[in-house]
Order: structure tokens, then C-alpha cells, then sequence
């Protein structure tokens, strides 16, 4: 597993976390952040984990407003937390890292979706994510 794929895992566990603990994402990155720094071997990973999160908190409407017009009749709410934690990561990178192409970041959240969520979460991820990609 590439670097970058283990840090999209890891920003999901911080998404999410604080999706269902109700906590503030910075708060559950700032605690992610201590336990990093004991573990050296995992920098590369944690260095693009936190530019994730980081942008997903300084983008939230943004990236919450594409998933809402996107998703086609799903309140945001009523998502299961992996699935938002998931689209909203991968919609930063849609939408705010030029350094990943629109299909990795699309093929890496259907895999996460396909691995930590429901049965049609995969397909779902991806036709949300494929509306956004075409419509940016």
C-alpha cells in the first residue's frame, strides 16, 4: 500500500472519529498529531493525512456543499459517518490538490467505501464523486 493510501486511511479514521464522537476535527487532529510524533516510520503517511484534514476543515462548506448538490436526494445527515468521512476527503482532493489526478482520488474512496462501509457504498461514493469531478 502506497504511502498516500495509508495517509487517505488515516485522515479517515480522524474524519470520522470526530464525526461520531461529535468532537471538533481539530481537536482529534491535535491528539492524532502526539501519537504521530512517536511514530517516525510513519511520517511520510501523517505529513499528507494532516494536509487532508486540514484542508477538509479549512474547506468544510465548500466540500460540504458539493456533496449535498451531488448526491441527489441525500441530506448529509442521513449518510452513514464513514461515507461522509470518506467523500469529504476524497472532495478536497477533487477539488483542492492538483497533485492527484480526478480518477485516483475517485478509485481510492470507492476502495475505502468498499473496505469500511456498506455494500452500495462503493457505487455510491463513486457516482458522487464522478458528478462533482465532470461539474469542477
Amino acid at each position: 500500500m502506497s504511502a498516500r493510501s495509508k495517509a487517505r486511511k488515516r485522515a479517515l479514521d480522524i474524519l470520522y472519529q470526530s464525526d461520531v464522537r461529535g468532537d471538533d476535527v481539530a481537536s482529534t487532529l491535535a491528539a492524532e498529531a502526539k501519537r504521530a510524533a512517536s511514530e517516525p516510520a510513519r511520517e511520510t503517511s501523517w505529513l499528507y493525512a494532516r494536509e487532508i484534514v486540514d484542508g477538509v476543515i479549512d474547506n468544510r462548506d465548500e466540500i460540504d456543499e458539493q456533496i449535498v448538490t451531488h448526491a441527489k436526494d441525500w441530506k448529509l445527515e442521513r449518510m452513514p459517518a464513514v461515507d461522509r468521512a470518506i467523500l469529504r476527503l476524497a472532495v478536497w482532493e477533487l477539488l483542492f490538490n492538483d497533485e492527484v489526478p480526478a480518477a485516483v482520488a475517485i478509485d481510492e474512496a470507492v476502495e475505502l467505501a468498499k473496505e469500511f462501509s456498506t455494500d452500495d457504498s462503493g457505487s455510491f461514493v463513486h457516482g458522487v464523486l464522478a458528478r462533482i469531478a465532470r461539474s469542477s
